[in-house]
């Protein structure tokens, strides 16, 4: 009866005027309303809606059930038909694995890769996409025509970056190095070199341009197509026109929850694994299983013109500065590009409804309370926005039983399906925003307020355009993420569950690369390539549900895709997520914070006061009020260039303090877990490459392996003595306990890893996280000791406090773990504070030291000091396809040990066999800088690339760390490095190499032992 009478078009149109009012108070500052003022060059707008592809493979009648029986089990179902879905599949095809379905709610690539532009660039700047788009451009050039007979529809016209200043083409010159590494060509052009290839261009305001013949398209029907039959053809079976209902977990023996089924109206399938390529659908998906997926969705559009005499065969454009891309289509172009202030696929006018509830003092508040019953009070606004289409109806089950009041409001003529359910718990408001089920080879209408700003890009760079008509807008949604990263690996939270979505509308061209990782990842339970940085587990589970950060930190990232890729840019969205007790402290004394997995964590320090981050204000975009006289903003600025930056003589005075004095670097970002219980040894034993079993006291720095050999992680384990919780500073033990230290930025990386083989192995085991308890200050220089005794209660002489060792100690009063350690090549201490004592600990050395010229330093320092030590980083000069042996980390591995450890097999057959491919140190006597990226040259052949560099302040020189291959395939031995010509390529220009088999620096590491001449 209630449902009854709120259908009556009365009340739908109170509701309607109600729900408008009411957007139009509480807008919020991410509303994507914002308007630009901008001329057009034609007097109407085009209405027509449509890709400009020859095929699509949408079918007329709608669906009328799948198109295949379902199996009753598979040992993999792959969700969502778009080109991750066809790539993975047919990639876990070709390795073998045949009992595998694909189910596509619609038919295939209907979601967001039916309206892609399909465009694949070779040259990025990291070398593990450069490997990924070259597979991608083989899948859908070579392999798959070779396989089936037929043609993706691959086009190589080329690619032509545009540089209108001389920072942008510094940008492509790095790109070119690399591209020397992996023979990929391409060449840099003046401005009358790129009128003689593209003679409709304006190049009058160009710098230069890269041009690289070999790029191209791609095609979504015609790739996904034949990957669907090259993928059935090996026994894989495709099925459309079956949509997912539901996703069964299920609790192992041990409290592990995993994959059990998949649910659909036709069906369900028993599968131990389920791959998540929904695309924008992703986070509906996830929620099934109870997954997290931090993506949103957004507008994303293009146009076609009409036909432009002259245009055919001309290579696509890429104009980063304008933020404009032009493709190529036969004899016409398509135009889209990367907005400041793009549409959310969930708001207001373009359209939007957000209904922001703040339930705090002085705050404004907005309470819609439904009572509907006691425990169960519950708002659901389902809103149906689209001419001529059916009231949709959701039935929302918040708990069995529960009344359910549904609240039918009908917004505006021309926007799509938005459900908006809120769940009001006593003070805990919960929004979420659902994109509509329905939408399949749909398109949105084009916002020209929106888009104008690339029309008027394209016109500057090729002028023809001016008088030329719009045939068709393509506005789609895409899915965007927090670091425009997409997001793969095994989901944390349920094992079987793995992630294959939010591409950043890029998924035609990684999804080759990112296709054959993600079967090999499921496979073999690790890619073979670096994925870290595509990883689910790269982000700390403190931020993958919260909104703020995945809305803030996307629209920052989308804003930004086309900006120059400067080594030390530093995120503005989402800052002071995760502060330790010496934030405000270090901020009062100038710090500039770096951002790390949530963390801020001091960068360097400036001499002319603080410089704090503030809210993020969107640049200005949704009438949002951008920040004036922002310090920090101002000082990432200036760092803006290839060249030294403007802080490098602070950055040189605090290296040097450290080298000649003594320095404190807050590392309190630190991962800090403890592993327990009666399989502790056991674990120890087999994660660590290390032997950790030495006495407690010890501490002992180690990596940890995958199944293939390649380093996980490195960190450093220390033993304690067992006994009663003394928390956070000591655990519950009455055996082995382990306190292990983690780089802070990989802590979840590394938290997931040792949890996984902790069940993987069956060990009964107890991780548990103290991160968040614990501050922690490391002490380095020769001055150190002089400055720790006065403040600690212990004798810290090389006899009683040797390096390596650790031990609970008084600092001031307060209770700290002293550990006997060094990231930077120094004699010092970390301290290992609690919380509430780190201010009182802090303040007595900074006392103690001020005699001595003790000084707050930072991260860039600890980069600097650190590969001038020749100390790894994970993940620059150590990832998971390098092993120890390659990284010069042998001794960290007790392969003289009869103690077998995960990966040791690897390692044994790599020393037998000899290393194919080693890390070696360059330095060059220029004073240039490099930081990764440039090309390593050997008798004038390309054998590898640099992956960190920096400048070493003490032995005053550039100096580099890249791993090196033969290029004739044989053994990377000392010889081959001594008797070798080297030279390294910066930006097109080689400089000559020294190449060094130890460190420069301090070889025989005296100065950690406190030995100093």
């Amino acid at each position: 009866m209630l449902l009854r009478c709120l259908l009556c078009s009365g009340v739908m149109a109170f509701l309607g005027r109600a729900a408008r009012r009411l957007v139009a108070a509480v807008r919020p500052p991410s509303s994507a309303s914002a308007r630009i003022v901008a001329r057009s060059y034609s007097s109407e707008h085009t209405k027509e809606k449509n890709v400009p592809y020859e095929k699509t493979l949408k079918q007329d009648g709608g669906s009328s059930g799948p198109t295949k029986p379902l199996p009753r089990a598979a040992d993999v179902v792959v969700i969502g038909g778009g080109s991750l879905g066809c790539q993975t599949v047919y990639h876990l095809a070709k390795m073998g694995l045949t009992n595998v379905v694909l189910l596509e709610r619609d038919r295939l690539t209907a979601g967001t890769t039916w309206h892609t532009a399909g465009l694949l660039w070779q040259l990025r700047p990291s070398d593990v996409e450069v490997e990924l788009l070259a597979h991608t451009r083989n899948v859908v050039s070579k392999d798959l025509e070779e396989e089936t007979g037929l043609h993706t529809g691959w086009i190589q016209n080329g690619g032509l970056f545009i540089a209108s200043n001389k920072q942008r083409l510094d940008e492509y010159k790095r790109l070119m190095s690399l591209g020397k590494v992996y023979g990929i060509e391409s060449h840099v052009l003046s401005p009358a070199e790129t009128k003689d290839l593209y003679p409709l261009m304006n190049v009058d305001d160009l710098y230069g341009t890269l041009y690289v013949p070999k790029d191209g398209t791609m095609d979504p029907a015609g790739t996904c197509t034949t990957l669907s039959r090259a993928a059935s053809a090996r026994g894989a079976k495709v099925i459309e026109n079956c949509p997912v209902t539901g996703v069964q977990v299920r609790t192992d023996d041990l409290g592990v929850k995993r994959v059990k089924a998949v649910e659909t109206p036709h069906g369900t399938i028993e599968t131990p694994c389920v791959v998540n390529c929904a695309g924008v659908w992703a986070p509906k998906l996830g929620q099934m299983a109870g997954v997290r997926v931090p993506l949103v969705a957004m507008h994303h559009a293009y146009v076609v013109t009409e036909r432009i005499e002259g245009i055919q065969n001309m290579p696509n454009v890429r104009d980063h500065d304008a933020s404009v891309y032009l493709r190529l289509q036969g004899d016409a172009l398509s135009v889209g590009g990367y907005e400041q202030n793009p549409i959310f696929w969930d708001e207001p006018l373009a359209p939007v409804l957000v209904l922001l509830v703040h339930i705090q003092p002085l705050a404004p508040v907005l309470v819609l309370l439904v009572h509907i019953q006691p425990l169960a009070p519950v708002l659901v606004l389902l809103v149906h926005i689209q001419p001529l289409a059916p009231v949709l109806v959701l039935l929302v089950h918040i708990q069995p039983l529960a009344p359910v009041l549904v609240l039918l409001v009908h917004i505006q003529s021309l926007a799509p399906v938005l459900v908006l359910l809120v769940h009001i718990q006593p003070l805990a408001p919960v929004l979420v925003l659902l994109v509509s089920d329905k939408f399949a080879f749909s398109l949105f209408d084009l916002d020209w307020d929106v888009f104008m700003q690339h029309i008027e890009g394209a016109v500057n760079r090729v002028p023809v355009l001016e008088q030329t008509g719009i045939k068709s807008t393509v506005c789609g949604p895409e899915s965007f993420t927090a670091d425009h990263k997409p997001l793969m690996g095994e989901a944390p939270e349920v094992r079987g569950f793995f992630l294959g979505c939010g591409f950043n509308s890029a998924g035609m061209m990684l999804g080759g690369g990112c296709g054959r990782e993600l079967a090999h990842w499921i496979i073999h339970g690790r890619p073979e390539k670096d994925m870290y940085g595509y990883d689910i587990r790269r982000f700390h589970n403190s931020l993958t549900d919260n909104q703020r950060w995945i809305r803030e930190r996307s629209h920052e990232s989308y804003a930004k895709n086309y900006s120059v890729v400067f080594p030390f840019d530093e995120p503005l969205a989402s800052r002071n997520m995760r502060r330790d007790p010496f934030h405000q402290v270090l901020t009062d004394q100038g710090c500039v914070f770096q951002e790390r997995h949530g963390w801020e964590r001091p960068g360097w320090f400036h001499k002319d006061g603080a410089a704090p981050v503030k809210d993020y204000d969107y640049y200005g975009a949704y009438e949002t009020k951008k920040h004036v006289n922002y310090k920090y903003n101002e000082l990432l600025g200036r760092e803006y260039t290839f060249d030294f930056p403007p802080h490098h003589d602070v950055i040189k005075s605090e290296c040097l303090s450290c080298r000649h004095g003594v320095a404190v670097f807050d590392m309190s970002y630190f991962g800090k877990f403890y592993l327990t219980g009666p399989d502790a040894r056991k674990a120890a034993d087999w994660l660590f490459t290390a032997d950790v079993n030495k006495k407690p006291g010890s501490t002992v720095y180690t990596c940890m392996l995958n199944k293939s050999g390649g380093a996980e992680a490195d960190l450093t384990v220390s033993r304690l003595e067992p006994g009663a919780a003394d928390l956070p500073l000591a655990p519950s033990s009455d055996g082995d306990a382990y306190y292990l230290a983690i780089g802070g930025g990989v802590a979840e990386h590394n938290w997931n890893h040792i949890r996984t083989v902790l069940q993987d192995q069956g060990f009964r085991c107890r991780l548990a996280d103290h991160s968040e308890d614990m501050g922690m200050i490391s002490i380095q220089g020769p001055k150190s000791r002089e400055v720790l005794q006065e403040v600690l209660d212990t004798d810290l002489s090389n006899e009683a406090f040797p390096f390596s060792t650790h031990k609970v100690v008084q600092a001031a009063g307060h209770q700290v773990r002293a550990m006997r350690l060094s990231f930077v090549g120094e004699l010092g201490w970390e301290l290992h504070i609690p919380k509430n004592s780190c201010l009182p600990v802090y303040r007595a050395v900074m006392a103690a030291g001020a005699k001595h010229g003790i000084i707050n330093s930072g991260y860039r320092a600890i980069d600097s000091l650190s590969i001038e030590k020749g100390y790894r980083h994970w993940h620059a000069d150590l990832r998971p396809d390098d092993t120890p042996l390659e990284a010069g980390l042998g001794f960290t591995c007790k392969l003289k040990s009869s103690i077998p450890f995960q990966g040791r097999d690897r390692l044994e057959k790599q020393k037998q066999d000899g290393l194919k491919r080693r890390i070696v140190c360059f330095t060059i006597d220029e004073k240039v800088p490099m930081f990764g990226l440039e090309a390593i040259f050997r008798n004038g052949v390309p054998v590898g690339h640099l992956r960190r560099a920096d400048y070493g302040f003490f032995i005053d020189k550039t100096i580099g760390y890249g791993y090196i291959r033969n290029p004739e395939g044989g053994v990377v031995s000392a010889e081959f490095i001594k008797s070798g010509e080297f030279s390294l390529e910066r930006m097109g220009v080689t400089y000559k190499a020294k190449a060094h088999l130890k460190t420069p620096f301090d070889p025989e590491n005296k100065r950690v032992k406190g030995i100093y001449a």
